[in-house]
């Protein structure tokens, strides 16, 4: 894997992926960051950490599915494609609703499409969730559709800003950023989050509502759940 260390650092190429096919290169690689740059030496490591890690951990749930198959624990979660309560749930990705979502508005498996984003937000009337919405209602039978954000969303007050300095230090370059920029996408946009969040709750329920491809029968209603304790706030 060939990593690209930001400008500010130098804009070295580090070849991670051969400590194992080729050790000696890479300790003649380390030695050469060292007396160059003992900074992008750190970042050097903080990249092969996390790879590695993302790996191991990728490892152990496969390890962990073949147990749960071969265990038969699939067994009760057993359900068809079709929401049995004709319901679609679109909301944030963030960890604390994992269990807590489901748990707190009593769906078990099979009970209704649940759509996760970062901020449980519909960005454009043609974006990925208002897809997976559209194919909810038309292919899967869902006629009633929950918008549900969260309290202490890291999404509000998310900015494009933030993330410019972590993608350059990640090994993003500018000229890539410029060039998406110059193919018409609006990358301040794509990446902003919101500053209040019911009124971004009512900004999605309003564009799912008045989808040019929403029939006019389908309910739609926003929420805020609280992420400790699972409370349901109505939007109105």
């Amino acid at each position: 894997m060939v990593i690209t260390v930001g400008k500010h650092l130098g804009e070295m190429r580090l070849w991670h992926c051969i400590r194992v096919a080729s050790p000696r290169r890479y300790t003649h690689t380390i030695t050469k960051l060292y007396t160059e740059n003992r900074r992008v030496l750190s970042q050097f490591y903080y990249f092969c950490g996390k790879i590695e890690e993302r790996l191991i951990m990728i490892d152990q749930i496969i390890a962990f599915n073949k147990t749960f198959v071969a265990q038969k624990g699939y067994e009760k979660y057993l359900t068809d494609k079709y929401p049995d309560k004709k319901l679609a749930v679109l909301s944030c990705m963030d960890t604390r609703l994992t269990e807590l979502l489901p748990a707190a508005l009593g769906l078990k498996n099979g009970d209704a499409k649940i759509i996760k984003n970062a901020g449980g937000l519909v960005i454009s009337a043609f974006d990925s969730a208002m897809r997976s919405l559209i194919v909810a209602i038309y292919e899967l039978g869902v006629e009633e559709i929950m918008v549900v954000a969260h309290s202490h969303c890291g999404a509000c007050h998310m900015s494009y800003d933030h993330f410019h300095h972590e993608m350059i230090a990640r090994g993003v370059t500018d000229e890539t950023l410029d060039t998406i920029r110059k193919c018409g996408i609006d990358l301040d946009h794509w990446l902003e989050g919101f500053k209040d969040t019911p009124t971004s709750v009512r900004k999605t329920v309003e564009t799912i509502k008045t989808h040019p491809l929403v029939p006019k029968d389908i309910v739609v209603r926003g929420f805020i759940i609280d992420s400790e304790t699972g409370a349901l706030e109505e939007i109105d």
